[in-house]
């Protein structure tokens, strides 16, 4: 297509110590792509974002792109100065809409101090005339909008002051108002509430960039991706579609490679036996197969593929009496985080505990683990529980201990389900800890790494109940789909907060929804199904009535601000201009329904529709922000 932007990468190549992160890698990413990255925990996705973005080049390979490409790189902790403002660090970036509103609100600033001076005048003028050609009035519009979906509302609040999900989310923020020509998303959808992710799906749907992104929300991957990228053993597998593609386009693969090795090793069985037939049977002419067979012995066993994550570890025997809560409340000072619940939990139960981000899911965990009590009411647990705690935060483990000695400190041996001894050895393999890496020092080891390595120690414990608290946020894809499966055979209970749908669906059949001021909704099956049926319904409805209002840019001063020159032309004609393209949109819309089965023609009217559509959107922006203006001065 010409005019399309493309970012292309040859040879890349990052070595850490030993080890290769990746090797060799080739591809091209085009306008309009939609590109998931996985791979498990010290794969080298963290190292391949930041050299994609400029941030820490590889060791060899280049990347070439058109002189005027741009990247937008959200990181999983996005440095931030801390003396800024909300809305002042999301200004911070150096792009050129940036700088015009920049340049704007001091020219404005100044006006108010000197009205009468010509230079300031003029100053302002030439600001005003840059907003107005960049049209960068609705592009603070549109980044009021965006904080308003991440429910960033207190704009005026110094960035040292937020929380380490509130931090991510301005970083979220400021790289979708740059609209670059590529998006590198590392986790978005962690620290946001449902509705905000939602939100996000449908943004990124629309955007005319590309994206490359790395998350373990899998229903994520599901709606945004069209490609999907896998990082193994140092090597790049592609995939087209989505995550259900991705995963049925593994299996695949995994089953041909695992066909072809074992022909290598019925081959090798053949030459085996022949090479050990005497030598006298074996002529000169024969020392080119010897050669081979030395070649294809050698290659045996270098076809790799992640390990399945087998876990069946023993558990202590657990009573019918788990977990009862009578009339529970709890509460900080005014804050309640649940009044007068109630619940009885037993054997097998599987609980998924979830709401927006601030209403207290961990402190109920932590009473349900015994570690906070109640500000009322009553809670037992069965004389035969024995809880294994995944708390969000990873003990502290000693940086110069090796990985076996962290397991061996609580058992060197431990039995499975079936009575069968298992090794601290056996149960690092079976959680994709290689035997090469079983000597590592733990802090050669990645953030996953780590956490993988945390919840093994606990089920090592042989705890009868689980509680876990947002498990997915720092394990792979690879280790949730094998834990899931592990919390479906595990014959204790099971309780779990979590933001994650998809693990939400797989491993919980009861839920609890806190809403927040201590309202707790209770709901069975799916919690996809409550999600969208109640929650994300209820949003839209708490939204409506704000939605114009959200879309009104900052004021920057006290003072009521007058419509300027150009502002008042705009606004003459604003009207006529959006019932022009609502009239333009229904024309569209008849086109496609005569243009019939002729898909030619519909493909045609449908792009001429969506530029209509987003047009019309802007304009009803632009008429919120003049509108408020005109009020104000009436």
């Amino acid at each position: 297509m010409k005019g399309m932007k493309q970012f292309r990468v040859e040879n890349l190549t990052s070595v850490y110590g030993e080890k290769t992160l990746f090797d060799h890698l080739n591809f091209l990413i085009n306008q309009g792509d939609r590109v998931g990255l996985v791979g498990v925990n010290g794969s080298g996705k963290t190292t391949l974002l930041n050299a994609l973005a400029g941030k820490q080049p590889a060791d060899e390979g280049q990347i070439d792109t058109q002189n005027d490409y741009r990247i937008g790189f959200l990181e999983q902790e996005p440095a931030l100065e801390g003396s800024l403002r909300v809305m002042d660090a999301v200004y911070a970036g150096e792009q050129p809409i940036f700088q015009t509103i920049r340049r704007y609100q001091a020219a404005l600033a100044a006006m108010s101090q000197e009205p009468d001076n010509p230079k300031v005048l003029a100053r302002f003028e030439q600001a005003q005339a840059a907003m107005d050609q960049e049209d960068a009035w609705t592009a603070e519009a549109q980044i009021k909008t965006i904080l308003t979906q991440l429910h960033l509302t207190d704009l005026n609040r110094p960035v040292a002051e937020l929380s380490g999900g509130q931090k991510k989310r301005v970083g979220l923020a400021q790289v979708l108002i740059q609209e670059p020509d590529l998006l590198i998303l590392d986790e978005p959808t962690n620290h946001l509430d449902f509705d905000s992710i939602a939100w996000l799906e449908q943004y990124l749907a629309k955007y005319s960039g590309a994206l490359l992104t790395v998350t373990h929300d899998r229903y994520f991957l599901d709606r945004v991706t069209n490609r999907i990228f896998e990082l193994s053993f140092g090597k790049l597998y592609e995939y087209q579609g989505n995550y259900q593609d991705y995963v049925a386009g593994k299996a695949a693969r995994q089953a041909n490679e695992a066909a072809a090795e074992h022909k290598r090793e019925k081959l090798y069985e053949q030459e085996l036996a022949w090479m050990k037939k005497s030598a006298r049977a074996r002529t000169t002419k024969q020392k080119g197969r010897e050669k081979a067979f030395a070649e294809l012995e050698n290659s045996l066993g270098q076809v790799e593929s992640e390990q399945d994550l087998a876990v069946s570890l023993g558990q202590q025997r657990l009573g019918k009496k788990v977990i009862t809560m009578v009339d529970g409340s709890l509460a900080f000072g005014q804050q309640k985080i649940f009044t007068d619940l109630s619940l009885r939990l037993g054997q097998r139960d599987r609980i998924g505990i979830t709401g927006p981000n601030g209403v207290g899911k961990s402190s109920l965990l932590n009473v349900l683990a015994g570690r906070l009590p109640l500000t009322d009411g009553l809670i037992e647990w069965g004389e035969t529980v024995r809880i294994g705690y995944y708390t969000q935060q990873t003990e502290e483990i000693p940086a110069d201990k090796r990985v076996i000695e962290y397991l061996t400190d609580v058992a060197t041996t431990m039995k499975d389900q079936a009575g069968n001894e298992i090794s601290a050895k056996d149960l690092l393999e079976q959680f994709l800890f290689p035997p090469f890496m079983h000597g590592t020092l733990v802090r050669k080891l990645s953030g996953g790494e780590k956490r993988r390595l945390y919840l093994l120690k606990i089920l090592l414990q042989e705890p009868n109940v689980l509680l876990l608290d947002e498990p997915t946020n720092d394990l792979d894809i690879s280790t949730l789909t094998v834990l899931e499966h592990f919390l479906t055979s595990f014959a204790g209970t099971v309780i779990t907060v979590s933001h994650d749908r998809y693990f939400l669906d797989k491993v919980a059949d009861v839920g609890y929804y806190l809403q927040g001021q201590g309202a707790v909704d209770r709901y069975q099956g799916h919690f996809s199904d409550y999600l969208d049926q109640v929650v994300l319904q209820k949003a839209a409805t708490d939204k409506k009535g704000a939605q114009r209002k959200s879309t009104t840019p900052v004021k920057e001063t006290s003072a009521k601000r007058k419509l300027t020159y150009l502002e008042k032309k705009e606004w003459a004609t604003i009207e006529d201009d959006i019932a022009a393209l609502e009239e333009q949109a229904a024309g569209l819309n008849e086109a496609i329904v005569a243009a019939g089965a002729d898909y030619e023609q519909v493909a045609v009217a449908q792009a001429d529709l969506d530029k209509v559509n987003d047009a019309l959107e802007e304009k009803m922006d632009r008429w919120a922000t003049l509108s408020e203006i005109v009020e104000e001065q009436d």
